[in-house]
């Protein structure tokens, strides 16, 4: 394996690189709710993912069911003192649980180390904010997966679909042009930062929040079933413009070679 012409690999964290099918955030912000009077369901809490968690829990009360709901409750449609209050709670919540939900993705580690090997550098960007990933990261270390930067939404002021993240990401890499990074994600917002950013993009339909279930649940069903919900992942990324696909991280190098040898026939994302 060889890489003469991509310079980067930018990777998501819950979904694509440690969490399989991002199950975090959704408990974190499940519980916040609920501790709130609102319950919400597993789709509510996914809705948006990928944004800053702050921007989601937003996305969330403005809901036409947790809008209703919440007024019926507090008297009063959700409001931006609301919004501060509950990301201010989610913050403690999502750390609490956050260790118990780094273990890296199966074939991670391995895939990451073989890029490396060939030349590639590895860049995150999260929804996290910087205090979260940090836990996130020690976790992810120890159990062998640590790449060699990331950013942040507050840290560059932006989160996404902004590209800032990755503007970031590429100047501590020193990777440059951006049409010779990569961009790997399992959200819709995922696409849209990197294609943004200038970058290839990659759509993970198998393992991150398009499914949302755990490994051990997803394989509970007939393989048709789970063929099923890939498709039904696929065309949620294809719609969000991934230039490629793939089903997890640990599938993505023949991608990233198809890239290399498009990057060589003069191609640009």
């Amino acid at each position: 394996m060889q890489f003469d012409h991509i310079k980067a690999v930018i990777l998501d964290w819950a979904g694509t690189a440690v969490d399989f099918g991002s199950l975090a955030p959704v408990a974190a912000l499940e519980r916040v709710f609920a501790e709130s009077g609102v319950a919400i369901t597993p789709a509510e809490a996914r809705r948006e993912m990928g944004v800053l968690k702050k921007d989601q829990i937003r996305f969330i009360l403005a809901g036409d069911r947790v809008r209703e709901h919440w007024t019926q409750t507090h008297g009063h449609p959700p409001r931006e003192e609301d919004v501060e209050r509950i990301f201010a709670e989610f913050l403690p919540r999502q750390t609490e649980i956050l260790a118990a939900f780094s273990d890296p993705i199966e074939g991670v580690c391995a895939t990451v180390g073989e890029w490396r090997s060939a030349g590639l550098r590895i860049g995150s960007t999260t929804g996290y904010t910087r205090a979260l990933l940090d836990v996130v990261m020690e976790a992810a270390a120890a159990r062998g997966y640590a790449p060699d930067a990331s950013v942040t939404p507050d840290q560059v002021g932006a989160g996404r679909p902004a590209p800032l993240m990755c503007y970031q990401n590429a100047i501590v890499l020193k990777a440059w042009p951006l049409s010779a990074c990569v961009k790997i994600g399992d959200t819709p917002r995922d696409i849209a930062e990197g294609r943004n950013a200038g970058m290839w993009t990659v759509g993970i339909t198998r393992t991150g929040n398009e499914i949302g279930l755990s490994r051990q649940d997803l394989e509970a069903f007939p393989a048709s079933l789970q063929q099923a919900l890939e498709d039904r992942a696929s065309t949620r990324l294809r719609a969000a413009e991934a230039h490629f696909l793939a089903r997890s991280v640990a599938e993505c190098t023949p991608v990233l070679m198809e890239i290399e040898r498009r990057i060589s026939a003069g191609e640009r994302p």
